[in-house]
């Protein structure tokens, strides 16, 4: 039964990786449910803080993946039109694939920008920064799923 959690655990660790990056599946609550999985077995010993910081950590950067494109907008500067854009396209996104999240929101934006009279450059420039906050979120839930797979192995 051990080695089936363990098996299990990086599955979930793997699909977690998966998740990073394909839309739908979420990548870093996975992973970290692999923690769990994992600490189930005699064999990993994580501490309650531990497990309670992964926790943490997975709560945020799940949040983080669905705020930072519309920080990226208005960094770029995007109005409050283009981030809630991109906003908008990142949950609109969804239905579309991995190509529907990456380009629901720099869509958003754009559209966002021209309803509210921007020039078409612009728009571009807080399209580009919802794009910018996408990969940075992608880049971001990687890490986290990459250092719970190393905390795992570690545990081992």
């Amino acid at each position: 039964m051990e080695i089936f959690l363990l098996i299990l655990a990086f599955v979930c660790m793997l699909i977690g990786i998966i998740g990073c990056i394909i839309p739908g599946l979420p990548g870093v609550p996975f992973a970290y449910i692999g923690l769990w999985i994992a600490q189930a077995t005699e064999r990993v010993d994580f501490t309650w803080q531990a497990l309670l910081i992964w926790g943490i950590a997975t709560v945020v950067v799940s949040i983080l993946d669905y705020v930072v494109p519309a920080w990226g907008t208005k960094r770029y500067g995007g109005t409050k039109y283009g981030v809630w854009g991109s906003t908008i396209g990142v949950f609109a996104g969804l239905f579309f694939g991995a190509a529907g999240v990456i380009i629901g929101p720099l869509v958003g934006a754009i559209l966002g920008e021209l309803v509210s009279g921007k020039e078409w450059q612009q728009a571009l420039r807080a399209g580009w920064g919802s794009f910018l906050g996408i990969m940075a979120g992608t880049v971001l839930k990687l890490i986290c799923c990459g250092l719970m797979t190393v905390a795992l192995i570690r545990a081992l």
